[in-house]
C-alpha cells in the first residue's frame, strides 16, 4: 500500500516485522511510556575492572540472537565495534543485532560477520562504507533499520529495542566507570549518543585506553551506569576520529549558495536577538554559518545557543559572544573538544535530550534556523539523505528529520546540479525527511519555499532575492542535464526508514 508521501509500503516485512505506517510527522502525540530498567547492583568489594577484553568476555552471558550496541563518536577512527565483534565471532555466536548509532568505513571488518550469519541485522542512524554496500547489495538476512538520532534514543528507552549488551568506547574511564570523552589519546568530545546505550542496556561495558585515578574528576556518564570497565591498548585511531579544523567551501557555487541563505535568513523575521541556530559541518553549510556569523556582528546580533554536532567554527561564534551557549550532542573537530572540555557554558547533551519525540522536551523544539543538506528533493519537498541517485546506501538521517520537525525555519542548502545530476527530482529515491517539515530550498539558480509555508511567501513576495516554484527550479536544472531515468531494484527490502516516532516513511530494496 503506499503511505501518504506515495510510497510503496507492505503491512509487514520479513525480517521486521509489522509496519506502523507514516501518517504525519505530528501523528504520533499523546502519552508515552518507558522501559522499566533491568540490572544487577554492585556490592562492596565486587571489582568492576578488566586488563584486556577477552577475560571480560568469557564472563559476560553472552548469547545466540542478543543486541549488542556502540556509539560512533569514535568515527572513522573507531577500533571498538570491530574488536567486540572478533571477540564476539571467534566464540561461535550467531544472528547478532548490531545496534549502532552509526556505521563508518572502519568498520569494513563487519561485511564478513554479515556474509557468514554472525551478524543479522543492523539498527544505526548512518551507515556509510562497505556494510552500506553490502546492506544495499542484500546480504544482511534481514532489513537494516534506518533511524535517525532521536528515535535511536527512543526506541531504548521505550523498549521498542530491548540491547542485551552496550559497549561504550570511553576515552577516559575510572576503575568505577565514570567517563568522559575530552580527555585522553582518544579524545572525542561530547559522548551524546552513548547516554541511551549506558542507560538502557541490560549489562554496560565501558572500554577504555585511559585509565585515571578513582574518582575520575570530569565525567559525562557516571558510574551507576557501568557494569564494566575494560582496559585496551587503543579504543581508536586519532587521525580517523577528528579533523584538525573542518573546512569552509571554496567552490564559488558553495559560496554563492551560502550567500543566499544568509541573506533569506536576515529577511526571515527569524533573525533577532535570542535567535538559536544549527548548521552541520560539511563546506557549504560552514560558509553559511560564516556569513551569518559576518551579519550578526553588524547587525549585533546575540543567539540565545547553537546546537548539534558542534565545529569550531561555532565554537568561535561563540567565543565572539554571538550566541550564550552551545548544546553539544558530538563534536566534529580538536576545536569543538578543546571547547567542550574547558568552557562553561558548552553544554554536553544525550540524543534524547537533543532530539527525542518521546520524551518531555527536546532541544530541537527550541531550535529556530537549521540549514542541512540533500541528496535529492522533490517536489513535495521530500528531502533524501540515505541513499545515492542510483539507491546504494550513503548515509542515512543522523538528526536531519529531527532537526527538521522541531525548528521554525528548515533550510535545504544545495547546488542545483551536480555532476550531471539535479537535487530536485519528480519522486526521491528514498524519502528520509517528509517534505511537510521542511521549509526552503536554497540553491546557486533561485529559492524555493514550501507552498505550506504561506507566512514566508507572503514575506519574500517583493523580495529582490530570486525567488522561484520549486517546479521552475527542477526545470532549470533539467534543461542542463535532461530527464534523469527511473532506478530498477530488486525485490527484496534490504533497510527499511524509520521516522523519529517509530512509523515507516520508506523502504529501500535491493540493487539490481
Amino acid at each position: 500500500m503506499k503511505n501518504i508521501l506515495g510510497r510503496d509500503i507492505p503491512d509487514y516485512i520479513e525480517g521486521y516485522g509489522e509496519v506502523k505506517h507514516y501518517n504525519g510527522y505530528l501523528a504520533a502525540k499523546g502519552e508515552k511510556s518507558k522501559r522499566a530498567f533491568k540490572f544487577k547492583n554492585v556490592l562492596p568489594g565486587d571489582e568492576k575492572l578488566y586488563r584486556g577484553l577477552e577475560t571480560l568476555m568469557d564472563k559476560l552471558p553472552l548469547k545466540d540472537g542478543m543486541v549488542i550496541s556502540f556509539h560512533h563518536h569514535l568515527r572513522n577512527g573507531d577500533y571498538v565495534l570491530s574488536m567486540v565483534m572478533e571477540e564476539i565471532a571467534k566464540r561461535g555466536y550467531k544472528d547478532i543485532t548490531i545496534a549502532a548509532s552509526s556505521i563508518f568505513p572502519c568498520h569494513k571488518d563487519i561485511v564478513k560477520y554479515i556474509e557468514n550469519g554472525v551478524v543479522t541485522q543492523i539498527y544505526a542512524a548512518y551507515i556509510s562504507g562497505p556494510v552500506a554496500d553490502a546492506i544495499s547489495a542484500g546480504k544482511l538476512a534481514k532489513p537494516a533499520v534506518m533511524l535517525t538520532h532521536g528515535g535511536r534514543a527512543r526506541i531504548m528507552e521505550s523498549g521498542d529495542l530491548n540491547v542485551d549488551f552496550a559497549f561504550i568506547a570511553a576515552p577516559t574511564s575510572d576503575e568505577y566507570g565514570n567517563i568522559n570523552g575530552v580527555d585522553g589519546k582518544s579524545a572525542c568530545g561530547a559522548l551524546g549518543y552513548a547516554h541511551s546505550d549506558a542507560q538502557c542496556a541490560d549489562i554496560t561495558v565501558a572500554i577504555t585506553d585511559n585509565l585515571v585515578e578513582y574518582p575520575n574528576p570530569i565525567f559525562e556518564i557516571d558510574q551507576t551506569l557501568i557494569d564494566y570497565v575494560v582496559v585496551v591498548d587503543a579504543i581508536g585511531d586519532p587521525n580517523g576520529i577528528v579533523s584538525g579544523t573542518t573546512q569552509i567551501t571554496k567552490n564559488p557555487i558553495g559560496l554563492k549558495i551560502a550567500s543566499l541563505t544568509s541573506k533569506f535568513i536576515k529577511d526571515s523575521g527569524y533573525f533577532k536577538n535570542g535567535m538559536s541556530f544549527q548548521t552541520g559541518a560539511g563546506g557549504i553549510s560552514l560558509a553559511v554559518a560564516a556569513e551569518v556569523r559576518e551579519q550578526m556582528k553588524k547587525d549585533e546580533i546575540c543567539g540565545s545557543f547553537a546546537s548539534g554536532g558542534i565545529t569550531g567554527y561555532i565554537v568561535d561564534m561563540y567565543k565572539d559572544g554571538l550566541f550564550k551557549s552551545l548544546f553539544d550532542v558530538q563534536c566534529f573537530d580538536l576545536e569543538a573538544i578543546k571547547s567542550a572540555k574547558e568552557n562553561p557554558d558548552h553544554i554536553t547533551m544525550s540524543a534524547s535530550m537533543y532530539a527525542n519525540a518521546d520524551n518531555k522536551g527536546a532541544v530541537v523544539n527550541k531550535l529556530d534556523i537549521v540549514i542541512l543538506g540533500a541528496t535529492e528533493m522533490d517536489t513535495n519537498f521530500n528531502v533524501n539523505v540515505t541513499t545515492t541517485s542510483d539507491g546504494k546506501i550513503m548515509g542515512g538521517s543522523g538528526g536531519h528529520s529531527d532537526t527538521s520537525a522541531g525548528s521554525q525555519l528548515s533550510i535545504i542548502v544545495s547546488q542545483l546540479v551536480n555532476s550531471r545530476i539535479s537535487v530536485i527530482k519528480d519522486k526521491v529515491t528514498t524519502v528520509t525527511t517528509p517534505g511537510e517539515t521542511v521549509d526552503v530550498l536554497v540553491t546557486e539558480k533561485g529559492i524555493a519555499i514550501n507552498p505550506k509555508r504561506t507566512d514566508l511567501i507572503e514575506r519574500f513576495k517583493d523580495s529582490k532575492l530570486p525567488i522561484k516554484t520549486i517546479e521552475e527550479l527542477q526545470e532549470i536544472a533539467e534543461s542542463m542535464t535532461g530527464k534523469p531515468k527511473d532506478i530498477e531494484f530488486g525485490d527484496k527490502i534490504v533497510a527499511v526508514v524509520e521516522y523519529r516516532d517509530g512509523t515507516i516513511v520508506d523502504v529501500i530494496k535491493e540493487m539490481k
